[in-house]
């Protein structure tokens, strides 16, 4: 019994010895406080403009507009949010002649982003903020590699002095009226450039008053006016350039609102 007190005595003493030298050899662990990283900011993200607004999604956010006798641009609301100022202002749309251009730098400003002004007898390309971007040099100037062509389906047809619309491909005699998408009844017919070859817009004179058909000879613009340009405002804005007066021309869009 003895024996076995003095083998526990020892077995303390050894245990404490062996717990009092690893607490002694137990460093404190310095903690190296993390060295922060300094995270760059992407570019901050462009704001949309407030005043672009979209009423109408089929129809620019920026409209030309003349105002006395300089050109700027509206919003679908009619403020003016590029200042008149330019002779001439066009469409915010592609201009093949950049976007081919031998110079690379400036190919981005032959995007839809920005749109033709002219001042002074200078042409320029503007953003959507008004801001002059890029002069036109002609050494920039590539060649156009242009879309193949889509062929109109339906073609102005003169009989007795009136003009009439037919399908080129299923007319053969103009004895037969019903082979006339549109009898001959209108003093001048003219089919707008468009990407809807099936369902074009038709410029129509009647009683001396101008207006716009489709060919199934629905009214869609009214007759009256004055004149209705035959250009690429129909293609490029899906508007037409009207006039009451024959001077002052403004555009419509295809419910006749005025901008």
């Amino acid at each position: 019994m003895a024996n076995m007190k003095n083998i526990l005595k020892v077995l303390c003493i050894f245990i404490s010895f062996f717990v009092f030298s690893q607490t002694k050899s137990v460093k404190k662990i310095t903690v190296k406080k993390g060295v922060k990283t300094a995270v760059k900011k992407g570019p901050a993200a462009n704001k949309p403009n407030p005043d672009l607004v979209i009423i109408n999604k089929d129809l620019p956010v920026l409209i030309p507009k003349k105002k006395g006798d300089h050109f700027g641009y509206v919003n679908q609301n009619g403020k003016f949010i590029i200042q008149p100022e330019y002779h001439i202002a066009v469409f915010f749309y592609e201009d093949c002649n950049l976007l081919n251009s031998p110079n690379e730098k400036v190919r981005k400003f032959g995007t839809k982003e920005y749109a033709t002004v002219e001042k002074d007898m200078i042409s320029y390309r503007i953003d959507q903020s008004g801001k002059r971007v890029y002069q036109f040099k002609e050494a920039d100037f590539g060649k156009c590699i242009f879309e193949e062509y889509k062929q109109q389906l339906f073609q102005a047809y003169t009989m007795n002095g009136f003009y009439g619309i037919i399908e080129k491909s299923k007319f053969v005699n103009a004895a037969d009226y019903r082979q006339f998408q549109i009898y001959p009844q209108y003093q001048y017919l003219y089919i707008m450039e468009g990407d809807d070859v099936a369902n074009p817009m038709i410029v129509a004179s009647n009683n001396d008053k101008f207006g716009v058909i489709d060919v199934n000879n629905k009214i869609i613009i009214p007759f009256e006016y004055a004149n209705i340009k035959r250009n690429f405002s129909w293609k490029l804005g899906k508007m037409f350039e009207v006039t009451k007066d024959g001077s002052n021309y403004y555009y419509v869009d295809s419910n006749n609102k005025t901008y």
